[in-house]
């Protein structure tokens, strides 16, 4: 069942060695994480489910992570989603083409585990810094519907500054000295509370009530 408190990434690549590994080492820096094996599949997962970052292997059976990026950037319902590419193509034409094609990040195989979260936390920081600033930009835009009963406790209020900054669950309990566990209850506690189906809607929804 998957944990709305926790960001969520969708993992897709061919090779199941590496699904298994990845998965593993994200999970255990606090991520949520969806598995697809290759292009088709993740479509089919994302008909039900939006992640809050996509990391993509580039060769894959039936449709490989150009046609997937394609598809994902002509839906303007998915065309925001922060997409990192993984290659063993590492020549500068290869990362040039990964790019222009629509990745925000072009790593090559084999990687480091830790480089790989490093990325994670840098593009999803990046995402939430460029949707923070479109939100206070546009008036209305996509506005979060939250009932005006809905109040928050003060660490609720600290716990969703923190979440709108594109901080894990991991780096927020790090920062306030509490359990992981702890700071998962909160936020499932303020999803419970506002409706809300995700990090990234009370992320929103904080930025446009200017809880942050």
């Amino acid at each position: 069942m998957k944990d709305n408190s926790k960001q969520t990434l969708l993992l897709i690549d061919d090779d199941p060695n590496l699904i298994l590994l990845v998965k593993d080492y994200l999970e255990f820096n606090g991520y949520e994480v969806l598995t697809a094996n290759q292009g088709r599949e993740a479509i089919k997962i994302l008909e039900g489910q939006t992640p809050d970052l996509i990391i993509c292997d580039v060769m894959m059976p039936e449709m490989d992570g150009y046609a997937f990026v394609q598809e994902i950037r002509k839906n303007p319902h998915l065309e925001w989603l922060p997409i990192i590419f993984l290659s063993a193509k590492g020549q500068s034409k290869d990362r040039i083409k990964g790019l222009s094609q629509g990745a925000d990040v072009y790593m090559v195989k084999p990687f480091e585990p830790d480089e790989l979260v490093a990325q994670v936390k840098s593009t999803l920081n990046q995402s939430m810094r460029l949707i923070s600033s479109s939100l206070k930009k546009v008036e209305n835009y996509s506005r979060i519907h939250v009932p005006k009963s809905v109040l928050l406790t003060s660490t609720e209020k600290r716990v969703v500054n923190l979440v709108a900054q594109g901080m894990s669950n991991k780096e927020i309990c790090q920062e306030l000295g509490v359990s992981q566990r702890t700071i998962e209850s909160h936020v499932s506690n303020m999803l419970n509370k506002t409706g809300l189906h995700n990090r990234t809607e009370l992320s929103r929804w904080a930025i446009q009530n200017e809880l942050i």
